[in-house]
């Protein structure tokens, strides 16, 4: 993604207040990227005990290394391997934003200093189909409890298993949680960046986007009706077509971005981060902000 800046830009509040521009809650803090932490946090798990099972000395994993750069993060479960070697030429505006972008550009709502929140993290996976560049989402249950039916990421909460919040513990539980959700193969994901941690108000999750290519497809589909209704790819063309876009308006005064699918209409904190991702990477075409689409007391 081509970065641009956003300083001086206006502030918007989306309807569950994720993805507004402006200034940071209380302040900069670790001004490194996500991804220069989590590399950090991996390399020093290198030195202090060896190459994880399964790796070469030199860091990479024995079976599927993706380059030089890659970082293996030795888990129970496993390595995740982090790298952005490899990637589609039209994957690597992402792979900078990832590098470079601060939390006050992606949103105004950051997590507590106080540390409250429930860490969770979600899947940002990046595909090509038939119609090329394409993106994996789903629908959430009806039935569950927290956003309820509401076209979103892969993801959830982090468990104890996962490992460290601050570092590893959002890649392994975005890989998980996705297999879990809509059974892909996470062997066949390569994460090749973090994006900064961002806070959902309405239900005090802390959320980690991880940025994945799926470099080797698998079949999905919905695993558990009781936790999602479908699981879809989206083309990045529709997703920036000006006639998919749209601003969503709740009843309460929130207004925020959003996406006109065939599976149905994206918003919240999905579509604000689907947003930040297409006008950062320059994808973005102009749209008409105008165009309104009213949501229900429900949303």
């Amino acid at each position: 993604m081509t970065r641009t800046s956003t300083a001086g830009a206006a502030s918007e509040t989306y309807e569950d207040g994720t993805t507004a521009i402006g200034p940071p809650a209380g302040g900069m803090g670790d001004v490194r990227s996500a991804s220069e932490r989590v590399a950090e946090a991996a390399d020093d798990g290198a030195a202090a005990s060896g190459p994880p099972a399964g790796a070469t000395g030199d860091g990479r994993a024995a079976s599927g290394s993706v380059g030089g750069a890659a970082r293996d993060v030795a888990a129970a479960s496993g390595p995740v391997v982090v790298s952005d070697q490899g990637l589609p030429a039209w994957l690597d505006p992402v792979a900078g934003l990832a590098r470079s972008v601060r939390p006050e550009e992606l949103s105004s709502f950051l997590p507590p200093e106080s540390g409250s929140g429930r860490q969770s993290a979600v899947l940002v996976l990046f595909g090509e189909g038939p119609q090329g560049p394409e993106l994996l989402l789903m629908e959430r249950a009806g039935s569950l409890r927290s956003h309820a039916g509401q076209i979103s990421f892969p993801g959830g909460a982090l468990d104890p298993e996962d490992g460290d919040p601050a570092t590893t513990g959002p890649l392994r539980a975005a890989l998980r949680e996705a297999e879990e959700e809509t059974g892909l193969d996470p062997s066949g994901v390569q994460v090749f960046g973090v994006l900064p941690r961002l806070y959902i108000p309405v239900s005090g999750f802390v959320v980690t986007p991880v940025l994945g290519w799926w470099r080797e497809p698998s079949p999905v589909g919905a695993v558990d009706q009781g936790e999602t209704a479908h699981v879809f790819t989206v083309p990045v063309a529709q997703l920036t077509d000006p006639a998919t876009r749209a601003t969503s308006v709740h009843p309460r005064g929130h207004r925020g971005p959003a996406f006109l699918l065939e599976h149905g209409l994206l918003w919240g904190f999905t579509a604000g981060v689907v947003d930040k991702v297409l006008h950062f990477a320059g994808w973005e075409r102009p749209w008409d902000r105008s165009r309104e689409v009213p949501l229900d007391w429900h949303a």
